[in-house]
């Protein structure tokens, strides 16, 4: 791959500004980099190198053993839309999207392998066309790029922020506002690194709107989300920040029930639903929009929680 850098990239790191054109991590390009596959105007560069409008990067991303080629597994999942170029799928919660540490099979990876015959190169084999993803316990709507050109694509769109995501989740008490904007710089946290914190000083913008769609007595409300940036566990993180975390976040929230009239409602996992996205397909320029419907285990919770408010 040949990139040039723009004047949005100056100054920018080389290995950010590799990680935001291909998709792969940043540990993957410091591979890339020690293994000499990354030239800068033609010269080996450092993972820190700042670039300048104009500048010019060779990438030669190789193949991967075949040891790790992705397995197709026939799991059933709900295709909500494909074409030659993507896959459009309802993720059910507990789903994780590709293998990595922990989960080496049995993700939607594995399922897409099997129901498409054909995935991107890019990202391959494992993350083969990803350029987003759910958290294991979020549920909902997601696009796979099944080709290069539509991986581009749609990454491009992601990083220009044109793709809209929006989000239902139940969180714990009662926001005092009916909607609102949570601007909060997120990074990895610096007592836990396994989470992500708005405490950090290596912080990158996040920007979550939302708004009240329905409230339960002062115990929780049922929140609509709409993502200005996509940062790791961003609506999570955020909704911990101001004191209203996502109902079942075992991460930053903790708390797996509730009590309703002297009973403990469990709540199974996380609340928070992916509910519609919306983006322009990266072949035919068409726009394209997707939902799905609230999962059966967030309906039930919702259930509990109205018939509440009704007896009161």
């Amino acid at each position: 791959m040949r990139l040039v850098a723009g004047p949005a990239d100056n100054g920018k790191r080389l290995d950010l500004f590799l990680s935001e054109k291909t998709g792969l991590t940043r540990s993957q390009i410091k591979k890339l980099l020690e293994a000499g596959d990354v030239l800068s105007n033609g010269k080996k560069p450092k993972a820190g190198e700042r670039l300048r409008p104009g500048g010019n990067v060779e990438i030669h991303i190789p193949e991967r053993p075949a040891g790790e080629a992705l397995i197709p597994e026939p799991i059933p999942i709900e295709i909500l839309y494909r074409d030659d170029h993507l896959i459009v799928v309802n993720k059910p919660a507990g789903l994780v999207v590709y293998p990595a540490a922990g989960h080496p099979s049995g993700t939607l990876m594995n399922a897409i392998a099997f129901h498409s015959k054909k995935l991107a190169s890019i990202g391959g084999p494992l993350r083969a066309g990803v350029v987003h993803r759910l958290d294991k316990d979020t549920s909902g709507v997601i696009v796979v790029a099944l080709d290069d050109n539509a991986y581009y694509g749609l990454l491009e769109q992601f990083r220009q922020r044109t793709i809209k995501r929006l989000y239902h989740a139940l969180v714990s008490g009662a926001p005092r506002e009916d909607e609102g904007v949570i601007e909060r710089r997120i990074g990895r946290s610096e007592s836990d690194r396994k989470k992500m914190s708005v405490r950090t000083r290596h912080g990158r913008e996040a920007v979550t709107r939302w708004r009240v769609l329905e409230r339960f007595d002062g115990k929780a409300s049922l929140i609509e989300a709409r993502l200005g940036t996509g940062r790791t566990h961003q609506i999570r993180v955020h909704f911990s920040s101001v004191g209203h975390p996502v109902l079942g976040d075992r991460v930053y929230g903790k708390k797996t029930y509730m009590e309703i009239d002297g009973k403990k409602v469990h709540i199974p996992r996380q609340m928070l639903h992916a509910k519609s996205l919306e983006f322009i397909h990266p072949a035919s320029g068409e726009e394209m929009f997707f939902e799905s419907s609230l999962p059966g285990d967030m309906k039930e919770v919702i259930s509990v929680l109205r018939n509440r408010g009704q007896r009161d």
